[in-house]
């Protein structure tokens, strides 16, 4: 099992930036993708970036690219998510996600979520 704790959500202005954090315990010792999704109020969760275990790879959804960089420390267990020039559509409840494969809605683990509201 793995469990993941969020952090660093917040209320920011639009064009301005935060740094989310998701930290890993439990059965840490295995390789696992990470990533981070997002749900709007009323909206689906969707898939926000994807970074593989050795952060060789990394993938974003085309509505972040260029505004959002997704970093990981496997030595501290931790994913970062940094989310610059940030839009009122970028607001919604922001969750970390971890699997032993590649990150999905259908994804092992998940975090409790961490709100981000960006005001016009």
């Amino acid at each position: 099992q793995v469990q993941l704790v969020e952090s660093g959500g917040g209320l920011v202005q639009a064009g301005g930036s935060l740094r989310l954090s998701c930290a890993a315990s439990g059965r840490t010792s295995s390789r696992y993708a990470m990533g981070w999704f997002r749900q709007a109020p009323g909206k689906a969760r969707e898939f926000v970036a994807a970074i593989s275990w050795s952060s060789g790879s990394t993938f974003y959804e085309d509505s972040v690219k260029g505004r959002v960089t997704i970093s990981r420390d496997n030595a501290k267990n931790t994913e970062y998510l940094q989310m610059n020039s940030l839009k009122p559509e970028d607001t919604a409840v922001y969750y970390c996600a971890a699997d032993p494969r590649y990150v999905s809605i259908a994804s092992d683990y998940w975090g409790q979520g961490t709100q981000v509201t960006v005001s016009s």
